[in-house]
């Protein structure tokens, strides 16, 4: 084996599934045993209004997405999948992820068009 590009692209991927799997199966802990919703669809550090509204949909987008990770890792530890198979599964969960929590969060904040800006007067 060559080391070159395409292979440290490939360890980086591979790499970088445990941390996320370990902070998504962490949130998942946290929303549905602790009953902690801290973390839920916040937008600038601040979470909605009615955070346990939408805490269900973040821990199980969290808990699936982990265990989908967790799978792929078992699954290259094996030689279960090719390259092409487990690097499509991975860069579509975390991409299914982050495409799913914007959504949450869009939701969970929605955009008032309604408020009037008020003029900043200098003083």
């Amino acid at each position: 084996m060559v080391f070159d590009v395409s292979v440290a692209l490939t360890w980086l991927l591979f790499l970088a599934l445990f941390p996320m799997v370990f902070f998504w199966l962490r949130r998942a802990w946290r929303i549905f045993i602790k009953k902690n919703y801290s973390e839920v669809a916040t937008k600038h550090g601040q979470p909605p209004k009615n955070p346990k509204k939408w805490a269900p949909f973040v821990g199980l987008i969290n808990l699936t997405c982990g265990l989908i990770a967790v799978w792929v890792i078992i699954s290259v530890l094996l030689g279960l999948y090719s390259y092409q198979t487990w690097s499509a599964i991975a860069g579509l969960t975390i991409w299914g992820k982050i495409i799913a929590d914007f959504i949450i969060r869009f939701q969970a904040h929605p955009i008032n068009f309604d408020k009037k800006r008020k003029p900043v007067v200098d003083q």
